[in-house]
C-alpha cells in the first residue's frame, strides 16, 4: 500500500453503522465497508496481576465490579479467556533508525509467531511501515507465509508509524465481527518517532480503541535513556490497555515477544449492558476492579467510544 492508497483507506466509508434493536441480537453486517457495532453491550479484555507482575488467573464474575463514569454496571457476561481466536497485527518499523538490529527482531518475531498463531483458529496481518505503510501479509493463519514474509523484509526510510497503526486497526483487525468474539491486538516494534504520517498519534489510539485493539509496543532505544519516542510508545499501550518492553540487549526482545504471549493466554473477559445507554459517539472512561484487593492490579484500556446513531 503506497501513501496514495493509505490516505484513501483513511478516508473510506464511515465507521460506525446503526445497531439493530435489542430485541434482533448482533448487528448483522450486510456493507463490508461499514462496521455496525452492539450499541446495548460493551467488552473489556483485562488482565489481572498482583505486586511482582504475575498473572492471577482463578477469580471469578464475582470477584469484580465495573463503574462507567462511577455508575455502577451489571456484568452480564464474564469468561476468564485463554482460548478467544486471535487477530494480531505485527508491525514492524523498517526505517533507518533501527537498521542495526534489524535482523534480531525479525528473528524474534518470528519466535514470537511460531509459539502463538494457531493455524485453525488465528490470523495475523504483517505490516511495515518506514516512509509508506505496506501490507506485506494478510489476515492469515499460515505460519510459513508470515514468517517468510518477516525474513525478507529489508529496513531503509522514514518512520510513519501512525498511519501503520490507524491501517493496521480499521482496514484489518476490525473486520471480524462482532468484536468480543475475537481477541485484537498489535505488537509493533519501533523506536516511536514519527517522521511521515497523516494521522496524528491519537487519531491512531482512537482508531484503535473503536477497533478494541490493544497494543504492545517493543521499543528499540538501546540507549537505556527514555526517548520522546519511547514515551508515545508507552502513552499508545497504556490507553489501549497493553504494556511497553525495553529489551536493551539482543536476547532480551525473546523475552519481551514469550511475555506479550504468555499475557494474550491469561485474559478475562467482561461484558455489560451500559446504564444508561450511550450512542453519542464520545468516549465513556470506565473502571474494572477487584473487589477488596488493593494489592492486585488490573490492566485494561479506560474507556470506550459509544456508536453514534
Amino acid at each position: 500500500m503506497n501513501r496514495r492508497q493509505f490516505l484513501g483507506a483513511a478516508s473510506a466509508a464511515p465507521l460506525v453503522g446503526h445497531a439493530v434493536s435489542p430485541e434482533a441480537g448482533l448487528a448483522q453486517v450486510p456493507d463490508p465497508n461499514r462496521i455496525i457495532l452492539d450499541v446495548f453491550r460493551v467488552n473489556f479484555l483485562f488482565t489481572v496481576s498482583d505486586k511482582k507482575g504475575r498473572f492471577v488467573i482463578n477469580l471469578t464474575k464475582d470477584d469484580f465490579e465495573v463503574y462507567e463514569e462511577k455508575k455502577p454496571q451489571n456484568i452480564l457476561e464474564f469468561l476468564a479467556e485463554s482460548n478467544l481466536p486471535l487477530r494480531l497485527g505485527i508491525l514492524i518499523d523498517t526505517s533507518n533508525s533501527i537498521r542495526d538490529r534489524f535482523r534480531f527482531q525479525q528473528e524474534a518475531a518470528i519466535e514470537f509467531i511460531n509459539s502463538v498463531i494457531r493455524p485453525k483458529e488465528d490470523r495475523a496481518i504483517v505490516v511495515s511501515f518506514d516512509n509508506q505503510v505496506e501490507l506485506r501479509a494478510d489476515l492469515t493463519g499460515d505460519v510459513d507465509k508470515l514468517t517468510s514474509t518477516i525474513r525478507d523484509m529489508r529496513a531503509g526510510g522514514g518512520t510513519a508509524l501512525f498511519d501503520a497503526i490507524y491501517y493496521a486497526s480499521k482496514d484489518k483487525l476490525m473486520q471480524d465481527q462482532p468484536l468480543f468474539k475475537f481477541r485484537r491486538a498489535m505488537v509493533i516494534l519501533s523506536d516511536g518517532d514519527d517522521t511521515q504520517s497523516v494521522m496524528t498519534r491519537e487519531q491512531a489510539i482512537e482508531m484503535a480503541l473503536k477497533a478494541d485493539v490493544v497494543i504492545y509496543s517493543i521499543s528499540t532505544n538501546i540507549t537505556r535513556i527514555e526517548s520522546e519516542g519511547d514515551k508515545i510508545l508507552k502513552h499508545m499501550s497504556e490507553r489501549t490497555g497493553g504494556m511497553t518492553f525495553f529489551p536493551f540487549k539482543a536476547s532480551d526482545l525473546s523475552q519481551s515477544f514469550e511475555n506479550i504471549a504468555n499475557e494474550l493466554r491469561s485474559q478475562y473477559n467482561i461484558l455489560y449492558r451500559p446504564e444508561p445507554i450511550k450512542t453519542d459517539g464520545q468516549w465513556h472512561p470506565v473502571q474494572i476492579r477487584v473487589k477488596g484487593r488493593k494489592d492486585l492490579l488490573v490492566r485494561a484500556r479506560p474507556g470506550y467510544f459509544a456508536p453514534k446513531t
